[in-house]
């Protein structure tokens, strides 16, 4: 399903047989042309403008001049209020609005709701002509439409495609009901209008689904909700829904779209919120709305389309088998909607407007930058970029070899500029010339694809310049020749920072990367960190990962605060290390972006020699808490660490209109678990059961290594592993292990062991105690070993003295205590 503005880039594609490249451009839909159309175009059209814009994105891409985005919208006032799609302006920029007789404006959006996907441009004109609307009571399935809009090229403005309306009611990944119709409406057309054969709106242009398969498969926001949302944004500034705090869930016949008498079941119930205060529960259904019946979530949506937050509303519920009413005070639904709301920053729309030449400051070459030449490909580490011009005649790739020899002489370029050589060499010679000389090579591919490369040496680095020309015809036309070898010529090894008109595309930028993620998160880190790709959660590192950075994001259970949250977290740190080994910054109050208030201290601990240090910042921002945290080496503490985590903290917000749709309860597991709480592990193969703590980890990947010889689980700083042998004998244990004590205690005197006779279980056995006070992991070991049913076992007790607390002493002791052989 496609649904969106159109990216006015991906007009041009690229296809070049040396480098994977070409270039095309998209065929205009023509209108259907009956009798009654043209009439009602020509009334409904001078309503109709199309807007463009810069999409949002901070990445490199999303700078180019030809990197756009389009729409369509619907005058709705004559002083310049336009509704569009909301998807069609959310994180757009520079808005441009061009009206039906091709002026143009600078837009802003005023209003945005992206529940019902509606918003408001506002251009400063007057005496547009607004839209007329249909009665909602008129429109009806088979009747004729028009769709008018921006399909595909923004150059397609106005363009008029012909159906009916297919269906009524249609619910579509949408919270509201739609309208379908086999009018085309293509990418471009969101936000534009779908018009009956009166001239009046029906609908808003927003989705299609797209598939090889299907035709004619449109939707369109219908005129209630269209006139609703928009009555909403002229009174109140915002949609006011009510909000009730109950997620539903729907039967499976409605969710396949079968009819249903089912009502649907609460899924969740937010709490604090107004229906868990009048004691709906999880697990009940829900009847009827008012005098309503309840059978699908767009359904009660549209039924709570009728109220405002503070009025009460009658629900009807089923629990247990019985049948309750409760009538709740309805609260508001929060909406972040706002945060899209943007002025005019006065930037043109083309953001290098101005920028005469381009190039990198950080390997120091330039050329020039006409105004069809765009950026299509960068390497990650700057020293390749494909520029392709937007007509698609040709491409032209500058790439870096550093570290050559500095002395390489006209011979050694021109052998090097050959490796980049196609199969017909029709020019082969050393250029020489004031600034820097250049050896060039041109000829052709297999394909006919016209080529000239050059490479430039300058202070041990090579810089190559390859031309590429598709079309044979555009490369032997004299005067677009002229134009590509005047691009060539224009290059230079050479950046001046100082050129306004020069551009800069180099990777390496000074300062920091802005990282947004799905739980509406957003904060920065310095620009050589990096996003690890292979840890399993939210994970940062700088370059040689001596420091990382981990986000962590769970739901707030109902009741819970800041100071209880971190109040739970020192205690789980000290029951983590024993003193001595552990110690904290102290709690520092803070206030985050948008008042927020947070809290952070500094959690060292050590194994022996040298500490580690957690930088832990903890906030909670509506239902979630969210805790970032920095570690590092305590050596690394300083002026430079003090100034990146003060611009982390300060670059902190949350914004809900980037929290991922499907958002649900993310559970804290640090609240349910027990650290005392076992689980039984039982091993057949080798005849035993065990009870080990929950919050210890399997070195298998598994719980319970189920008849594993060698069953082994840790925690931090300690370790309970059970081996178990049906093959050898006790006294082989026994014998290898104090060979093994005894070498080690001969390599270093501080490993000092004792052994003991011991009973264990019922069968005599051996108990070795090992001390190690070594300065950078200092520890402890009990070792039980002994024989029951022709199966010795060796268990093992291991705990730095760093994590030798009383609880992780009981949980070790305990396990032992709790294997049970069979």
């Amino acid at each position: 399903m496609k649904r969106g503005t159109l990216p006015v880039k991906a007009l041009v594609w690229m296809l070049i047989a040396c480098m994977g490249f070409a270039f095309g451009g998209a065929v205009p839909v023509s209108a259907a042309d009956t009798g009654e159309i043209p009439a009602v175009v020509q009334q409904a059209a001078s309503s109709v403008v199309a807007i463009i814009g810069k999409p949002g994105g901070d990445d490199e891409e999303s700078s180019s001049r030809f990197d756009l985005a389009h729409g369509t919208g619907v005058v709705v006032r004559s002083e310049g209020y336009v509704v569009t799609n909301a998807h069609v302006v959310k994180n757009m920029s520079n808005i441009v609005v061009v009206t039906s007789d091709g002026k143009s404006y600078p837009g802003k959006t005023t209003h945005f709701d992206e529940e019902s996907d509606l918003a408001l441009v506002k251009i400063e004109a007057s005496g547009l002509r607004p839209a007329t609307f249909a009665s909602p009571s008129d429109v009806k399935v088979g009747e004729t439409v028009v769709a008018i809009g921006t399909p595909i090229s923004f150059a397609l403005r106005n363009s008029v495609t012909m159906g009916i309306i297919s269906g009524l009611d249609r619910a579509v990944n949408s919270k509201y009901q739609l309208l379908q119709t086999d009018a085309a409406i293509n990418p471009g057309n969101s936000g534009g209008a779908l018009v009956n054969m009166k001239g009046q709106v029906v609908g808003i242009n927003t989705m299609k689904f797209v598939d090889y398969s299907i035709d004619s498969l449109g939707f369109a926001i219908p005129v209630d909700t269209v006139q609703y949302v928009l009555d909403h944004f002229f009174k109140y500034g915002k949609v006011m829904r009510p909000y009730l705090g109950l997620e539903l869930e729907e039967s499976w016949e409605a969710v396949v779209g079968l009819p249903t008498d089912e009502a649907p079941r609460v899924a969740y119930v937010d709490p604090d919120s107004p229906a868990a205060e009048a004691g709906i529960r999880q697990g009940d259904s829900l009847l009827k709305l008012e005098e309503s019946p309840v059978k699908t979530i767009v359904q009660y949506n549209e039924l709570l389309k009728k109220y405002l937050p503070k009025q009460t509303v009658r629900l009807t519920m089923q629990s247990g088998g019985k049948t309750a009413t409760y009538d709740i005070l309805l609260g508001e639904e929060e909406s972040g909607s706002d945060d899209w709301v943007r002025t005019s920053d006065g930037s043109y729309i083309d953001s290098d407007r101005g920028k005469t030449r381009i190039g990198d400051s950080h390997f120091g070459w330039s050329m020039k930058y006409p105004a069809g030449l765009f950026k299509a490909r960068q390497s990650e580490d700057g020293k390749s970029v494909t520029f392709a011009d937007a007509k698609g005649e040709f491409a032209l790739q500058i790439s870096v070899e550093e570290e050559q020899s500095d002395d390489l002489s006209p011979a050694g370029l021109l052998r090097k500029v050959a490796v980049k050589s196609g199969d017909l060499v029709l020019e082969k010679r050393y250029v020489e010339q004031e600034d820097v000389s250049y050896a060039k090579v041109s000829g052709q591919t297999d394909s006919g694809s016209y080529y000239q490369a050059r490479a430039y040496l300058k202070d041990g680095t090579v810089y190559y310049a390859m031309l590429y020309v598709q079309q044979k015809e555009k490369a032997s036309n004299g005067f677009k020749q002229n134009a590509y070898l005047d691009l060539l010529d224009s290059f230079r090894v050479s950046f001046d920072a100082g050129d306004e008109t020069l551009k800069d595309i180099s990777v390496f930028k000074e300062g920091n990367t802005s990282y947004t993620n799905e739980y509406g998160l957003t904060f920065e880190l310095p620009s050589d960190w990096s996003e690890s790709e292979y840890a399993d959660g939210m994970t940062y590192a700088n370059e040689d990962d001596t420091m990382q950075a981990d986000v962590y994001v769970t739901s707030a259970s109902s009741g819970d605060t800041l100071d209880k949250w971190t109040e739970r977290e020192e205690k789980r740190f000290a029951d983590s290390f024993a003193e001595g080994y552990r110690k904290t910054g102290g709690w520092r109050e803070l206030e985050l972006a948008g008042g927020i208030p947070a809290k952070a201290n500094r959690f060292y601990s050590t194994f022996g020699e040298e500490w580690d240090v957690r930088h832990s910042i903890f906030f909670i921002k509506d239902k979630y808490k969210y805790q970032i945290v920095v570690t590092f080496p305590q050596d690394e503490e300083g002026d430079e660490l003090d100034r990146l985590l003060d611009d982390l903290t300060a670059s902190i917000s949350v914004s809900k209109d980037d929290i991922h749709s499907g958002l649900g309860f993310i559970q804290d597991e640090d609240e349910l678990l027990d650290p005392d709480r076992t689980m039984t592990i039982r091993n057949e193969k080798y005849r035993y059961t065990v009870k080990v703590p929950e919050t210890w980890e399997s070195l298998f990947g598994g719980y319970g290594g189920e008849d594993e010889a060698d069953v082994t689980y840790s925690f931090t700083g300690g370790l309970f592993e059970i081996e178990a042998d049906n093959r050898g004998s006790l006294e082989d244990a026994v014998e290898e292990l104090e060979k093994s004590y005894k070498k080690s205690s001969e390599n270093d005197a501080k490993f000092q062991y004792v052994v003991t006779d011991e009973t264990l279980f019922g069968a005599a056995g051996k108990k070795f105690e090992v001390t190690y006070p070594k300065k950078d992991a200092p520890y402890r070991e009990t070792v039980y070993v002994f024989a029951i049913n022709g199966i010795v076992y060796t268990i093992t007790l291991e705990l730095d003295d760093a994590a030798r607390t009383e609880g992780n002493v009981n949980r070790l002791n305990e396990a032992f205590r709790s294997f049970v052989p069979e």
